[in-house]
């Protein structure tokens, strides 16, 4: 769990220092394992790819990402085998570890991909959500072993729901997050609350979320407008609104019960922090530290409420 964390945080670090594409082939690097260091190894390298000069930098930064990548890999598949020999170890259904491990391969693809593609944000978006999704499983199996769940039977049916609920909340705001960082469109607008001094600026949603362009392409080709990425932007805001709204009345609502009042403050100061994150974000134009920390506060979102959720479910 822990490890998935770091490389969701990592992974948002290489994207943002655009270094996705420091290494141009996968799963090495200009043909090797390693970073091309010396002299005659970075002319080889060049010669090989001509058009991706050798930025040994960003290549580090991919490359280690692929190497914390490869462990979590590795450790799910020890997950997945314990899963089926020994599963009152794991204490978590076979076929769930054994969805987590089709999940961890689904995942190396999409990575190829993102490489291959060149950055599409179609391909870099669902990598994203798949990493999220990695990391929920991994709370779920974490606290399934070592958590004490309380069931749903001191809650009322209205709230479980809005519990389970609110998983597909804060998936869909990955999401519109995700899109608005792989389209380069966190500071389509940097005014605040306003964007180019409007509530509801001039927007184009037909291109804006268009599944199968290219990075920066409309739908036909051409180049992805200011209206267009203002559109994306503005949507991230929204789902962010509707996002502190629906969760703040989940932490609310969960102070009434001892068993989940720590887990409902946990979520109430993550949620405040990543509003001030997102907004100190758009007003400082985006620096790294700030960008990879709004990444990172998402994926502790992440666990709170799949914590949440597992904690309201009563062992089988």
């Amino acid at each position: 769990m822990v490890t998935a964390l770091c490389l969701v945080a990592l992974g948002a670090y290489v994207r943002l220092s655009d270094a996705g594409l420091g290494c141009p082939d996968w799963p090495g690097c200009y043909g090797t394992l390693s970073v091309p260091q010396s002299e005659e190894a970075i002319t080889q390298a060049q010669s090989v790819y001509p058009h991706s000069p050798v930025e040994t930098g960003k290549a580090w930064k991919e490359m280690i990402h692929r190497y914390v990548a490869g462990i979590l890999g590795l450790m799910v598949l020890a997950m997945f085998i314990l899963g089926w020999k020994q599963q009152r170890t794991i204490k978590t259904s076979p076929w769930f570890t054994t969805g987590l491990a089709g999940l961890i391969l689904f995942q190396a693809m999409l990575g190829m991909w993102t490489v291959t593609m060149l950055l599409k944000p179609a391909i870099v978006s669902a990598h994203l959500l798949g990493g999220m999704s990695t990391l929920g499983m991994l709370v779920w199996v974490a606290h399934r072993h070592w958590g004490s769940p309380i069931g749903r039977n001191i809650l009322t049916n209205r709230y479980t729901w809005l519990i389970r609920f609110a998983l597909v909340v804060l998936f869909a705001q990955i999401f519109l997050g995700g899109w608005t960082s792989t389209n380069y469109a966190a500071l389509a607008c940097t005014d605040f609350p306003t964007c180019h001094g409007q509530l509801i600026p001039s927007m184009d949603f037909k291109d804006a979320f268009h599944m199968y362009r290219e990075l920066g392409q409309s739908a036909d080709g051409g180049n992805l407008t200011l209206a267009s990425l203002t559109a994306i932007q503005w949507t991230h805001r929204v789902g962010a609104v509707i996002t502190l709204i629906y969760l703040g009345f989940i932490a609310i609502n969960g102070l009434k019960y001892a068993q989940l009042k720590t887990l409902s403050i946990s979520l109430a100061c993550v949620l405040l922090a990543q509003i001030c994150l997102g907004i100190a974000n758009l007003v400082l134009h985006l620096p790294l530290v700030l960008a990879v920390a709004h990444n990172a506060g998402a994926a502790l979102l992440v666990v709170i409420v799949v914590l949440f959720n597992s904690k309201i479910t009563a062992r089988a």
